[in-house]
């Protein structure tokens, strides 16, 4: 048997996504990483290496590049509550900003619809350096809600629409409790057309082929009792999927850990800008929601942002929190999550931690991180070969690499 073709990347640093190393040779085989030696042996690139770059939140594809901004597909305004929305469906992945990612290393990103809902459709993980949509997703990670300004700011769209947080959270709590409350009726249905089958299996003498086929016209009944945006729903009641919801201020950040907790869901805290005190970020810790941060480096562009303060970072950074960071393309530039880490390394990160939040960190948030965001035996050969430190500013990459296969070469 013929051994397969390796490919040996060689590091003379190597930011595996948690640590730092020095003169390690990372072994290829097919889309896999199958060793990494702590020792240098002839290689095939060499450089500074780090794992492939993860947006965890951005609107890649959905709002373009050199397109009116009349042409964005970020927003639906059909309704308030959108959660059967798939921004697969919205993407062109002729978009240039697809090319500029991949140049810089940024390959995978969390694809989410806009704010302007408080729930805006799904959240898809895709490869940015995908040719088309039959290829580009890698993950149905849930879904994107948004709390604060954003939703209640869009009174003029379609569908029910307050314009106050009150307004717009009893809308979110009613449509929940509706979802919940015909789910119990519906599982009590059940329950009972169960219970008489079996009293009319006992009493008819039904065949056990009967009792099968019965049981079954039940339970397809059950399942068609709902719309496909309840089942959406119920994804997330049943702890199914995680909702990425988009909140800036302190107070909306304190709704979100009260509203979770209520309704047993997983969520993430997307953006939290606005935070401005270390102890937010603490509860934020102790509640057990991850925080998707950023994104960092745009003006603040409206009241909900007054507290958007660039030092904030050492604040999340001193927190108890668990976090990684976004772009929010194209609020910032896909590649510029890499020059966001500049806001952490001020405060005192130290590299390997800073390079941690856009690889591993991410990774984990978006529950890629058994096979994405480290460069370690058995994971997916995703990685980028620089040509100096990639947190100096004029650093490039030499080589990037997806999912075993050469993407790019500088220079070529």
């Amino acid at each position: 048997m013929s051994k397969k073709k390796q490919t040996v990347v060689f590091a003379e640093v190597l930011y595996d996504g948690r640590n730092k190393l020095e003169n390690c040779s990372v072994i290829i085989e097919g889309d896999k990483v199958v060793d990494v030696l702590h020792k240098k042996i002839p290689a095939d690139y060499s450089g500074y290496v780090t794992p492939a770059f993860i947006d965890a939140h951005s609107h890649i594809g959905m709002d373009r590049e050199g397109e009116p901004w009349t042409e964005s597909e970020m927003n639906d305004v059909l309704n308030q509550i959108l959660p059967v929305n798939d921004p697969l469906n919205s993407i062109y992945f002729d978009d240039r900003a697809f090319k500029d990612a991949v140049d810089f290393g940024v390959l995978y990103s969390c694809v989410v619809p806009g704010s302007g809902n408080l729930f805006g459709g799904r959240a898809k993980v895709i490869r940015n350096f995908a040719a088309n949509r039959k290829t580009a997703e890698l993950k149905d990670y849930g879904f994107k809600m948004a709390f604060g300004f954003n939703p209640r700011s869009t009174t003029d769209w379609k569908g029910d629409r307050p314009n106050t947080r009150m307004g717009i959270y009893a809308l979110l709590e009613q449509k929940f409790d509706e979802v919940i409350n015909k789910r119990k009726k519906a599982s009590l249905k059940m329950e009972k057309e169960l219970h008489k089958l079996q009293l009319d299996a006992e009493k008819e003498k039904f065949s056990s082929d009967e009792i099968k086929f019965q049981t079954s016209l039940i339970e397809r009944e059950h399942s068609q009792a709902f719309s496909p945006a309840e089942n959406a729903l119920m994804e997330l009641l049943s702890g199914e999927k995680t909702a990425k919801v988009h909140v800036h201020k302190e107070d909306d950040v304190l709704y979100l850990i009260e509203f979770a907790r209520k309704y047993g869901i997983k969520v993430t805290a997307e953006h939290t800008g606005d935070v401005f005190h270390k102890e937010i970020f603490d509860e934020l810790g102790e509640a057990g929601i991850p925080i998707v941060y950023g994104p960092l480096g745009s003006v603040g562009y409206k009241v909900e942002l007054k507290h958007a303060y660039y030092q904030n970072a050492g604040l999340i950074m001193k927190s108890g929190a668990f976090y990684g960071l976004m772009t929010d393309h194209p609020v910032i530039w896909t590649p510029f999550l890499r020059e966001s880490l500049k806001f952490f390394l001020v405060q005192g990160m130290s590299p390997e931690e800073a390079i941690s939040m856009i690889t591993w960190k991410n990774a984990k948030i978006l529950g890629l991180d058994d096979i994405l965001g480290t460069v370690e035996q058995g994971k997916t050969a995703s990685l980028i070969v620089w040509d100096q430190d990639p947190l100096n500013l004029a650093a490039f990459p030499g080589m990037v690499m997806g999912e075993g296969k050469v993407l790019r070469q500088k220079n070529k």
